[in-house]
């Protein structure tokens, strides 16, 4: 049976999503920012990590705690090495520190050949894959970890949450080769917590071994879930520990007291973002077989994987760029019914007008 969704003009959505961030304290530019990336993330089908989860996570752990500080200003850390700028964010917003970020990157990249920005003392930047996206399309390799808002995922062997649920993102500029950036952007549990309370909002069960309760047993049901399991077990629970110690060498402290700021007691519990930027032609050994160049190299070895009898194998990217068809056919992005429900919780909070399900387009696939 297909779902429905309701068509919200990307207007309005930025609207509202720019309105509830200037109400809790945040400059315009941070506030347009923040709505930009939720506004790629939801025309991407990325619904684990549109508007709501970002609002979500602010209430819980940003303006409306010690972990974001509206206004706050970047402070860039004295370095040896030109390609690779360290920096202070001072509890700035994820968003606009994530898309600053990556310029800088590109920008190095363009000069060195390849750029890195380590970022410490952030606040969650929420869709990694959004801002890889971006210098993707721009024509750049990019990739970008964190350390999620919060340690709830229990490492391979263990028993007590000791993990974010700490995401890699990965973008390749291949839309010459196969019509669109390849994007491999997950986060090191089965599921992210923002998929648990998608599928409890909508009343829908978790795939098994994702997640367990309160008391370590294995359950489905995401009301019940409390803490998460890695994806592949110990394969997971590896890739997983390169964002803590990646954030442990750029600065960030004790994954179990991150956000936690009563438990912190005068230590650091910010996250920590890692950026790197690479310019194609700086990895180019100039020696394609069969006289290619770089770009019909690319195409040439995606074939050879899609072919074999492999014709019908995804790509990684490309359910979230046929969601992005969707939303650009559809003429706007493309929300539930609850989650058009939340938005106006967002709404009603912000003082702001309320979307009217009845007034809206729908879609069905």
């Amino acid at each position: 049976m297909p779902d429905t969704f309701l068509i919200v003009p990307e207007t309005a959505h930025n609207a509202l999503v720019g309105a509830a961030y200037r109400h809790r304290g945040y400059l315009a530019d941070e506030a347009a920012d923040a709505a930009r990336l939720c506004t790629d993330a939801a025309r991407h089908g990325i619904r684990t990590h549109n508007a709501i989860k970002a609002l979500h996570l602010d209430h819980l752990f940003g303006s409306g705690s010690q972990g974001c500080v509206p206004g706050a200003r970047i402070e860039e850390v004295p370095t040896r090495f030109p390609a690779a700028k360290v920096w202070n964010a001072n509890r700035k917003l994820g968003q606009p520190t994530a898309y600053r970020a990556v310029e800088e990157a590109i920008r190095l990249a363009d000069q060195y050949g390849v750029g890195t920005v380590s970022v410490d003392n952030a606040f969650h930047y929420l869709w990694g894959g959004g801002y890889v996206l971006e210098a993707a399309r721009r024509g750049y390799i990019a990739y970008t970890n964190c350390t999620a808002a919060l340690a709830e995922v229990v490492p391979f062997g263990g028993r007590f949450p000791t993990l974010g649920t700490n995401p890699h993102s990965w973008a390749f500029p291949t839309t010459a080769a196969v019509g669109y950036p390849v994007l491999i952007d997950w986060a090191t549990s089965v599921v992210a917590m923002g998929r648990v309370q998608q599928l409890a909002r909508e009343g829908k069960a978790l795939p098994p071994d994702a997640a367990v309760d309160g008391n370590g047993v294995p359950t489905t049901n995401p009301a019940k879930a409390r803490f998460l399991l890695p994806f592949g077990a110990h394969k997971g629970y590896g890739l997983s520990l390169v964002n803590e110690l990646m954030a442990a060498f750029i600065g960030g402290s004790a994954p179990t007291i991150r956000n936690r700021w009563d438990q912190a007691r005068g230590d650091k519990a910010t996250c920590c973002f890692f950026f790197q930027v690479i310019h194609p032609e700086a990895t180019s050994g100039r020696a394609f077989a069969r006289g290619r160049n770089q770009a019909e190299n690319v195409a040439a070895v995606v074939a050879d994987i899609l072919g074999h009898g492999n014709e019908g194998t995804l790509l990684p990217g490309q359910v979230e760029a046929a969601w992005a068809k969707r939303s650009a056919a559809a003429g706007g992005l493309l929300f539930t019914e609850a989650e058009v429900a939340a938005f106006n919780e967002i709404a009603a909070e912000a003082g702001e007008t309320q979307w009217n399900p009845a007034s809206l387009g729908t879609v069905a696939f």
